[in-house]
C-alpha cells in the first residue's frame, strides 16, 4: 500500500512538473503594457514588474536629471526581457533621431531578476531620457558613463575595479581620443570604465545640471577644450585628464560642488607637468551605426552602403552581443520597409551596454 501510494505521488509529481513546463513554455510570450512600455518576459508577473518599474525609473530619473517628467512617447517602447539567474547583466537600446525628433524605441535586456531591476533597467531607461532631452547622439563616454552611474553599487564596483586594471596595463584612453569618439572602440570595456569614472567625477564636482549643460555646450561645435574651460575651469583636456588621474590615484574620494576643489586641482596639474597617466588603447576602431544625421534610406541601398551590425564588447565576446546584433538586423529590416521620404534626415542610434566582465 505504501509502495502504491508512493507511485501515485510520483506520477502526480510528474504530471504537475509537465504542467509547469507547459505553463513555462507558453509564458515565454507573456506581455504587459504601460503608457510608455510594452514588455515581453518569461512570465506575466515578470512582465508586469519590469513594465511598472520601467515607468517608475522613467519618471524618477527624468526628475533627477532634468527636473521634470518626460511627456508620454507617441508610441510605447518594446522591452524584450530574458530573465534567468545564470544570465549576465546586459542591455541594448536603439532609437531614431530624425530632424529634432526621436522615436522608434527598442530595448532588449537580460540578466538575473535582481540585476535587471536594479542595474540594467535604470541604465537603459537613462539612455532614453538623454535621447529625449538632447535629441541628438551623445559622446559615447558620456552616454555610457552617466548611465552607468544609475546602476546598483555592486555593478559600479566592477567598473571601478576594471578601471584600475586598465590604467595600470596601458589600456586607458587619452581624453583627446575619448572625447572625439563617436563609435564604440574594438575593446569597449575601457570606455565604459573610464567613461563612468569621469562622468561620476564631473557630476559629483558640479552636479547633474552642469554636466548636461557641459555636454550640450561641447556638442555645439565639438570644441571640448572650450567647453571644459567654461564649465570646469581646466585650460585643456590634458589638464583635466591629469586632475582626474590624481583623483583616481587618491582612491576616488567623495567630492561635491562645495569641496571639489577643481580650480585648485587644475592649477596644480597644468599641462607640461609630465606625460599623461593613461595610454591609448591599441588597435583600430570598429565602425558601427553612424552617429551623424545620415539618411536611414542609405542603409537599404547597396550603392550607398549599409549600417553594420552592432558589436559592443571586446573580442572575448559579450553576453549580449548576439542579441544586439539581432536587434540591429531587425532594425535594418525595419529601415528598408519604411518610406524613405518621411525620414530622409534620420539616423539610427544604438545605446548598447557591453557586459564582457559581468558574467555570472
Amino acid at each position: 500500500m505504501e509502495a502504491r501510494i508512493a507511485r501515485v505521488v510520483s506520477i502526480s509529481a510528474l504530471l504537475i512538473g509537465l504542467g509547469v513546463c507547459a505553463a513555462g513554455s507558453s509564458a515565454q510570450a507573456a506581455g504587459y503594457k504601460t503608457t510608455n512600455f510594452v514588455v515581453s518576459a518569461p512570465t506575466p508577473q515578470l512582465a508586469k514588474e519590469i513594465g511598472d518599474q520601467a515607468e517608475v525609473y522613467r519618471r524618477d530619473l527624468a526628475i533627477e536629471w532634468l527636473g521634470q517628467e518626460l511627456p508620454a512617447w507617441s508610441k510605447p517602447c518594446p522591452i524584450n526581457a530574458q530573465v534567468s539567474p545564470g544570465l549576465g547583466a546586459g542591455g541594448a537600446t536603439s532609437f531614431v533621431f530624425d530632424r529634432g525628433e526621436v522615436y522608434n524605441w527598442k530595448m532588449n535586456i537580460q540578466g538575473s531578476h535582481e540585476r535587471i531591476l536594479d542595474s540594467v533597467l535604470p541604465h537603459e531607461v537613462t539612455h532614453t531620457i538623454f535621447a529625449s532631452y538632447f535629441r541628438q547622439p551623445l559622446p559615447r563616454w558620456a552616454d555610457e558613463g552617466a548611465c552607468t552611474t544609475m546602476e546598483d553599487r555592486s555593478e559600479i564596483a566592477k567598473q571601478e575595479r576594471n578601471l584600475i586594471n586598465y590604467l595600470s596595463t596601458g589600456h586607458g584612453i587619452p581624453f583627446n581620443q575619448l572625447f572625439a569618439m563617436k563609435e564604440y572602440p574594438k575593446d569597449v570595456m575601457p570606455l565604459y570604465a573610464e567613461g563612468h569614472s569621469l562622468s561620476d567625477w564631473l557630476i559629483q564636482s558640479r552636479g547633474r545640471k552642469e554636466f548636461l549643460a557641459f555636454l550640450e555646450d561641447g556638442m555645439k561645435d565639438e570644441n571640448w577644450q572650450r567647453a571644459v574651460r567654461g564649465h570646469y575651469g581646466f585650460d585643456s583636456l590634458l589638464t583635466m585628464q591629469s586632475s582626474w588621474n590624481e583623483w583616481v590615484r587618491q582612491g576616488r574620494p567623495p567630492v561635491s560642488p562645495a569641496n571639489s576643489g577643481l580650480g585648485q586641482l587644475a592649477s596644480s596639474t597644468q599641462s607640461g607637468s609630465g606625460a599623461p597617466a593613461v595610454a591609448a588603447v591599441p588597435g583600430v576602431l570598429r565602425l558601427q551605426s553612424p552617429d551623424t544625421v545620415t539618411p536611414i534610406s542609405a542603409a537599404s541601398s547597396p550603392q550607398q552602403g549599409k549600417v553594420t551590425a552592432v558589436t559592443v564588447a571586446s573580442g572575448s565576446g559579450s553576453v549580449y552581443a548576439v542579441a544586439a546584433e539581432q536587434a540591429e538586423r531587425e532594425r535594418q529590416s525595419s529601415a528598408r520597409n519604411r518610406e524613405p521620404s518621411t525620414i530622409s534626415d534620420a539616423s539610427v542610434y544604438d545605446a548598447s551596454r557591453g557586459a564582457t566582465t559581468l558574467r555570472r
